[in-house]
């Protein structure tokens, strides 16, 4: 009846990794199939546990780094990059009445003050973060 949990086992490796596709869990399957092998010979228990441990263990430490070689690395987007910049506010921010305009290479953007403070019309900020489409400076 080990060849069960095997299988269940293995049914649960593949949707995880079809669910994040981050080529971790499909080594956890791998590993599933040769205890299968194994129970399906007669093996006891903890020869399973031992060959699914190894089997996945080798397999991680093998190909994870050339796999992540190969995954997407994050790029920032054009949003993220304003981060930390400059702009001038051209219309008094004032978190309370939901007012407040910056102007940031050319662009007009809804701004509020990250502390909360009212920011004249005039003043230099820093883009501390970006939410949605409003500058959130300081």
């Amino acid at each position: 009846m080990d060849w069960i949990f095997w299988i269940i086992a293995l049914v649960v490796f593949i949707v995880a990794e079809l669910a994040t596709v981050q080529f971790i869990s499909i080594w956890f399957a791998i590993g599933a199939i040769a205890s299968l092998i194994c129970a399906a010979f007669g093996a006891p228990l903890w020869v399973q546990l031992v060959v699914f441990l190894a089997v996945s263990a080798v397999l991680v430490i093998c190909t994870r780094p050339f796999v992540k070689k190969f995954q997407k690395k994050i790029v920032p987007t054009n949003a993220d990059l304003d981060i930390g910049r400059t702009c001038v506010v051209t219309e008094e921010i004032d978190n309370a009445k939901g007012l407040g305009r910056a102007k940031l290479d050319g662009v007009f953007w809804a701004a509020r003050s990250e502390s909360g403070e009212i920011i004249p019309e005039g003043t230099v900020v820093t883009v501390k973060s970006i939410d949605g489409t409003k500058l959130i400076v300081g």
